[in-house]
C-alpha cells in the first residue's frame, strides 16, 4: 500500500471542485483602482482615464494591477453615469 494512500477507491471517486468567484466589483470600485493603479505607475488618472473614455483606447489604461482588464469590464457611458453621479450628489 502506498503512504498517504488509504483505499484504492478514493482514486476512482468522482471529485467536485467549486470555482471561486470574485465578488462583482461596482463600478465606483472599478473606477478608484484603475485610478491608483495609474497614480502608482506614475500617469495622471484623471487624463488618463479622460483619453480612455474620449477615444474608448484601452492604451490610456495601465496593465498594472489588473486596471486595463477592470475598466475594460465597464461602458465608457457607465464610467459617465458614475462620474456625473457622484459630481451632482456630492455637490
Amino acid at each position: 500500500m502506498a503512504m498517504g494512500i488509504e483505499n484504492n477507491n478514493d482514486l476512482q471517486a468522482t471529485m467536485k471542485f467549486e470555482a471561486v468567484r470574485e465578488k462583482a466589483l461596482s463600478p465606483r470600485e472599478i473606477i478608484l483602482r484603475v485610478h491608483d493603479a495609474l497614480a502608482a505607475k506614475g500617469y495622471n488618472p484623471i487624463n488618463q482615464i479622460v483619453g480612455y473614455i474620449m477615444s474608448g483606447d484601452p492604451s490610456y489604461i495601465t496593465s498594472y494591477d489588473n486596471a486595463r482588464s477592470l475598466i475594460r469590464k465597464l461602458e465608457t457611458d457607465e464610467i459617465l453615469e458614475e462620474l456625473v453621479k457622484y459630481y451632482v450628489e456630492e455637490k
